[in-house]
C-alpha cells in the first residue's frame, strides 16, 4: 500500500554524501503531522530547495515503522533533475521500478576492470566477516583497527536492508574517516564505490580491484524480521559464507548478540545467527566469540559451542582477546546503535562484533 502526500520544503536539516534530509511541511491531515523528515536522494531526484513544492512516498511514515520509517521525495514536481552524465554502463538496478537507474558495473563488458574479473577465480585466502546487522558494520571495523590501522577494509553491501547505499550515514562517516577504503553495491543495492551484479563479483572486485585485505558483508540499514525462523532478511548472511568459500576466501560468521534486547529471542546469541549458521549454512566458517568477561561472554561462549555441536557446517568457534576493544569502539567516528541502543546500553552487541573484526585481522597478519 502506498500513501502520498504533497508538501513545501522548509528547512534542510542536514546532508551527506547522495543523500538531504528536509523538514517539509504537509497539508493539515487526519493521519499525518503537519510537519515531517523527508530524504531525497539526489542522484534520483535531483536536490530540492527551500519553498519548492515535493510529491513524498509517506508510507512507512504513516506506518510507524523503523523500517524504511522516513518520508521520501519521489518528485520535485516544479523542476526536473539533470539528466546522469552519459556513461557506457547498461546493468539497471532497483529493475521495473520508476526510479530505476543504470551504472556501470565493476564486472561487465565496458568496466575497465572486466579482465581482471574476467579471469577471477579467487580472493586468495582474504578473510570476509559476515554479519546480519549494517550497525556492525563500524564494530568489525574497529576490531580490525586493533590488530591493523592500515589494513584496507572493503564493505559490500547486499541488498537485503536499505538498496540506496547513500542511506547510510555511517558508511558516509567511515569513508570520511578512512576507515573504509572501498564500498561495493551488489544485487539491487546501488550507490557504492563500484557496483556488481552478483555477490561473488562484488566480493572479487574487494579484492582484485580495491585491494581490501579485509571485507565487510552486511545489509543495509532496514533489516526486516517477522518473529519467525525463517522470515528474517539476515538469514542471508548463509548465502554469503557459501560464496566466500566457493572463492577460496575466509569466512568468519560474526554473531548477532544482545544482552539488552527485551526479547528472548535476541538474548545472548540471537535466533538470527543460530539459524543462519545452524540450519542454512553448509560450509566451513569460523566463528570468534570473547575470551574472558563476565557471565553474558561466558553465556555467549556456552551457545556458540552449542550451536557449533548442532550446525550442519563445520564451524570452528575461536577465542578472541578484548584487550582493547572498548577504546577502540569509542574511537567510532560515526555513532554505534543498533537497534536503537547505544554502545553503552549495549555493550555485548558491539563487543562481539568488533571480535569478528580482531579474528579476521589476525588471520591476514598471521599472527
Amino acid at each position: 500500500m502506498m500513501q502520498w502526500r504533497e508538501g513545501v520544503v522548509v528547512r534542510q536539516i542536514r546532508e551527506w554524501p547522495g543523500a538531504v534530509e528536509y523538514a517539509v511541511t504537509l497539508a493539515p491531515a487526519a493521519d499525518a503531522p503537519t510537519e515531517v523528515r523527508a530524504l531525497a536522494y539526489t542522484a534520483m531526484v535531483g536536490r530540492p530547495e527551500v519553498g519548492d513544492r515535493v510529491v513524498l512516498n509517506a508510507s512507512t511514515l504513516l506506518k510507524g515503522l523503523g523500517t524504511g520509517g522516513l518520508a521520501f521525495v519521489v518528485a520535485i514536481p516544479d523542476s526536473l533533475p539533470a539528466d546522469a552524465p552519459d556513461s557506457p554502463g547498461h546493468i539497471v538496478k532497483a529493475r521495473y521500478t520508476p526510479q530505476q537507474q543504470m551504472f556501470l558495473a565493476v564486472d561487465e563488458q565496458d568496466s575497465p576492470h572486466h579482465h581482471v574479473l574476467r579471469d577471477a577465480e579467487s580472493v586468495d585466502g582474504m578473510p570476509v566477516v559476515v554479519a546480519d546487522l549494517h550497525s556492525a558494520l563500524p564494530a568489525v571495523i574497529a576490531g580490525v583497527r586493533t590488530v591493523d590501522p592500515s589494513a584496507k577494509v572493503a564493505y559490500v553491501m547486499t541488498d537485503g536492508g536499505a538498496l540506496p547505499l547513500a542511506f547510510s550515514r555511517a558508511v558516509a562517516g567511515l569513508k570520511e574517516a578512512g576507515w573504509l577504503t572501498s564500498t561495493i553495491t551488489v544485487g539491487q543495492a546501488f550507490g557504492g564505490d563500484h557496483e556488481a551484479v552478483s555477490l561473488h563479483s562484488g566480493l572479487l572486485a574487494a579484492r582484485h580491484v580495491a585491494g581490501a585485505d579485509v571485507t565487510i558483508v552486511a545489509q543495509g540499514p532496514g533489516n526486516v524480521g517477522t518473529g519467525t525462523r525463517w522470515g528474517y532478511s539476515g538469514v542471508a548472511a548463509a548465502d554469503a559464507l557459501h560464496a566466500t568459500t566457493a572463492l577460496g576466501g575466509t569466512p568468519v560468521a560474526a554473531l548477532r548478540v544482545s544482552g539488552a534486547d527485551p526479547r528472548p529471542r535476541h538474548r545472548g546469541i540471537s535466533h538470527h545467527s543460530t539459524t543462519a549458521y545452524g540450519d542454512a549454512l553448509f560450509s566451513p566458517a569460523v566463528v570468534p566469540v570473547p575470551a574472558g568477561g563476565g557471565e553474558l561472554a561466558a553465556l555467549v561462549r556456552s551457545q556458540a559451542a552449542a550451536l557449533a555441536q548442532r550446525s550442519r557446517a563445520d564451524l570452528e568457534v575461536v577465542e578472541v582477546g578484548t584487550e582493547g576493544l572498548l577504546q577502540a569502539l569509542r574511537s567510532s567516528p560515526v555513532r554505534l546503535s543498533t537497534m536503537g541502543r547505544g554502545l553503552e546500553e549495549d555493550l555485548a552487541a558491539f563487543v562481539v562484533s568488533a571480535v569478528a573484526g580482531v579474528c579476521a585481522a589476525q588471520r591476514v597478519s598471521g599472527r
